[in-house]
């Protein structure tokens, strides 16, 4: 089996005897042969361990043993203690997903900060197989069915070489202490469903799955090469980047083989699923005009060309502005505050980017975020309500550029500024105002 991992580490150019490895041990079989193996094979490394927090006293004596066996192999020891479950509640995302962003995070931190060339994961042959009928079940592309790569990055899994039952005849043979995580056996998550009830069944069709999938990812991964190769010459030809926006050429795109196949892999970068550009390759002959949403950008079809465009992505989020604070920026947004006692010549500044405001009339923190439906405000001057998308027809703001459009809000939820507009007629300055609050956009 060393000489199987010897051999893939020098054919994938893994790393070599003089680069310093970083390497992932949960305490698990797989984990412990790998750091086992790369000891047999003279390797450079340090232990990195991740407690998230998840299995109680289980997880703490984890540690421990990961700890003792740094110790005794006499390298470097790295530890991370992540409060998991609050991390996925945060982000709305399940507890595998947070502990997958959190661990890969912190290797990368140690690694970089740490000096350390590469990081080394225990992932093998079924690890590999699994990920691969998952993407599958989920919907995927070559990407997907690659599986996963031996290098990617600076990551690295040497492991891929060899099967599970490989790994587990080596820890018998060499006698090898190991720690059981018992959450592998839950059918709760989808790995462990698809490991305890499905690979079984396909293994009594093909004994010799694994391997199988094995070699399948490396076919796929030698065709998806060569898509790349033509998607990179298309894009020569069809694709022009400027500063505000990205251009496909239509007629271009009509001529390649599988136009919606290579499509997709040129708005890949910009979110687009396969389902959305088969929908967008069907516009080509339709009239222009049609738009297609993906969760960051925007794209229009023109006559000969498609127009792709980054959303304005601060209108999902809030921004706040405490009391005090002289600057705030935002993408596309750069704001500026003065605070001024009144006092006899002082002039109010004019201008639709900048806002004189009674300080005193506000309540802290103030808040920059989007217009919504519904909003409204009094615009200076005015003593009644004016619906903010009527006041946005009435300023002839163009369809496009409404999105752009955001209020300062007073912490009592009162619109004080359409920022670049108008005032709020309750915030303005009279002849009772002491303090005046000066906000510019810059």
């Amino acid at each position: 089996m060393l000489d199987r991992i010897q051999s893939y580490i020098q054919e994938h150019t893994l790393f070599t005897p003089t680069d310093k490895l970083l390497v992932a041990v949960s305490g698990g079989l797989d984990s412990v042969v790998l750091a086992h193996v790369l000891r047999k094979l003279g390797a450079q490394f340090a232990i990195a361990h991740c407690h998230f927090g998840l299995r109680g006293e289980e997880a703490d004596a984890d540690e421990q043993f990961v700890r003792k066996l740094a110790k005794q192999y006499d390298v470097p020891y790295f530890a991370e203690f992540f409060q998991t479950k609050k991390f996925a509640e945060q982000e709305g995302i399940s507890t595998q997903m947070a502990a997958r962003a959190l661990r890969y995070q912190w290797f990368e931190e140690v690694r970089s900060t740490q000096g350390f060339d590469y990081i080394v994961t225990a992932h093998h042959q079924r690890d590999a197989a699994e990920t691969m009928l998952l993407n599958l079940t989920h919907g995927t592309g070559l990407a997907g069915l690659h599986g996963i790569r031996p290098k990617n990055g600076y990551l690295v899994r040497p492991l891929l070489a060899v099967g599970r039952e490989d790994l587990y005849d080596y820890l018998v043979e060499n006698r090898l202490i190991w720690r059981e995580d018992a959450s592998n056996d839950s059918p709760v998550y989808q790995r462990n469903l698809l490991r305890i009830e499905v690979l079984p069944v396909l293994r009594e069709i093909n004994p010799s799955l694994d391997q199988t999938l094995h070699i399948t990812a490396e076919r796929v991964g030698g065709a998806e090469e060569i898509v790349r190769r033509y998607v990179e010459e298309t894009a020569t030809q069809a694709r022009r980047d400027d500063p505000e926006a990205t251009y496909l050429d239509i007629r271009t795109l009509q001529k390649t083989a599988a136009t919606t196949l290579v499509l997709h892999e040129l708005l890949r970068p910009f979110g687009f699923s396969y389902v959305v550009v088969k929908d967008i390759v069907h516009s080509f002959g339709a009239e222009p005009g049609r738009r297609f949403e993906s969760p960051t950008h925007r794209l229009v079809k023109d006559r000969e060309q498609l127009v792709i465009t980054p959303k304005n992505l601060s209108k999902f989020g809030t921004h706040q502005l405490a009391a005090g604070q002289e600057v705030l920026k935002i993408d596309g947004l750069h704001l500026r505050t003065e605070l001024h006692e009144v006092a006899e010549g002082f002039d109010i500044p004019k201008g639709k980017a900048v806002a004189a405001l009674d300080a005193d009339a506000l309540k802290f923190p103030l808040t920059v975020r989007a217009w919504q439906e519904g909003d409204w405000f009094m615009p200076i001057g005015m003593k009644g309500k004016k619906k903010l998308s009527d006041f946005l027809i009435d300023q002839k703001v163009p369809l496009n550029l409404k999105d752009n459009v955001q209020v300062l809000v007073s912490g009592d939820g009162k619109i004080a500024w359409v920022i670049g507009f108008r005032p709020d007629d309750r915030f303005k300055v009279t002849e009772e105002t002491e303090r005046v609050l000066v906000v510019k956009r810059m």
